[in-house]
């Protein structure tokens, strides 16, 4: 089965062919919904018969259910009941309609991957965590600010700090102004994601698979010494291993 896996988050828009279990043909598109749809079609022209779903913004969702009609295919979004019936995990949450659709595709696509328990995390706008324990439940997990919310604050709530570029290295100890604020974001941000693994591993008492996938995991994440796999493809996976 070929489906058209489809990740529209806050900044950003991920579209690629889901065939077999396997991601392939992905275009990542900032802000721009026509380009998206065009990235779309040229998915479907290779033999889609569905477009697997996931959105964390409810505006967009209208628009891409009309754009699956003209193109004729299957819309099939990614929620809790669709996760439950085809994961083979459960949830142990309150109310697990309030779950992002990204954060259990994460999941269901991790534990596909890697097996449990896995602590996977999503590198984006917002970082998100989630936990799947050994028995193959959801059990929850942790909402942060992700290193852009980190950065655009310190340049909108102070008078001179300057907007400071992404990537690069971390250097030794800040020599000018943005250098200063590369160190202190990228480190703090480092030592924010390593207190979230230890503390989760010690509240469950168990050694998880790290996995981490989002835009900015490769970046954070390089010299941190944490042991993550990063999966850049999770999220889309997770799309099409849901919707199948």
């Amino acid at each position: 089965m070929k489906l058209i896996a489809v990740d529209v988050g806050n900044t950003s828009t991920a579209v690629g062919l889901w065939s077999d279990g396997r991601v392939s043909r992905v275009a990542h598109v900032d802000g721009d919904r026509a380009a998206a749809f065009e990235a779309a079609r040229n998915v479907a022209a290779l033999g889609a018969v569905g477009l697997a779903y996931v959105s964390v913004v409810p505006r967009a969702d209208a628009a891409w259910r009309r754009f699956a009609g003209k193109l004729g295919v299957r819309f099939v979004s990614v929620d809790y009941r669709r996760f439950l019936a085809s994961s083979g995990l459960s949830l142990d949450y309150p109310h697990p309609e309030t779950i992002g659709a990204d954060r259990l595709a994460d999941a269901a696509a991790a534990v596909n991957r890697y097996g449990a328990p896995v602590l996977v995390c999503d590198f984006g706008t917002a970082f998100t965590a989630a936990v799947v324990t050994r028995d193959m439940t959801w059990r929850g997990g942790v909402i942060a600010p992700g290193f852009p919310l980190m950065r655009d604050y310190l340049y909108e709530r102070t008078a001179k700090l300057p907007r400071m570029e992404l990537g690069g290295r971390c250097p030794k100890i800040g020599r000018s102004t943005e250098e200063a604020m590369r160190f202190g974001a990228l480190v703090g941000y480092r030592g924010m994601v390593r207190e979230i693994v230890t503390t989760l591993a010690r509240n469950f008492k168990t050694d998880f698979s790290l996995v981490a996938t989002g835009g900015f995991a490769k970046w954070v994440l390089k010299d941190s010494g944490l042991p993550f796999t990063i999966d850049q493809t999770l999220t889309l996976h997770g799309a099409g291993l849901l919707a199948q």
